[in-house]
């Protein structure tokens, strides 16, 4: 089983930038896809990106692409979000997953991730 543990969440004014980060442990991390979610108040968790575990494919949401960049770096277990031009709609609780299955490229669906993060808050002021 693999522990998630996010971190780089804070209070950001619109068009300001945040770089999260997902520590992970106790599986091969570099084997599995991984994906970034995020839930707003009242809102159902939504997809935000993915990428494969050789990096070399990336799947964003549309409202994020060209302002949210997904990577990792599997010498170091650790999965990033780089969030520029950040906007209030922005404004979640975000997740980090990683893919039940190696088989698992890149995916937008929750159910073929098995293990999450405790999700980190992102709050951006207009």
């Amino acid at each position: 089983q693999v522990q998630l543990v996010e971190s780089g969440g804070g209070l950001v004014q619109a068009g300001g930038s945040l770089r999260l980060s997902c520590a992970a442990s106790g599986r091969t991390f570099s084997s599995y896809a991984m994906a970034w979610f995020r839930q707003a108040p009242g809102k159902e968790r939504e997809f935000v990106a993915c990428i494969s575990w050789s990096s070399d494919s990336t799947y964003y949401e549309d409202a994020v692409k060209g302002r949210f960049t997904i990577s990792r770096d599997n010498a170091k277990n650790t999965l990033y979000l780089q969030m520029n031009s950040l906007k209030p709609e922005d404004t979640a609780v975000y997740y980090c997953a990683a893919a039940q299955y190696r088989g698992v490229v890149v995916s937008r669906v929750e159910s073929d991730f098995g293990a999450w993060g405790q999700g980190t808050q992102v709050t951006v002021s207009s």
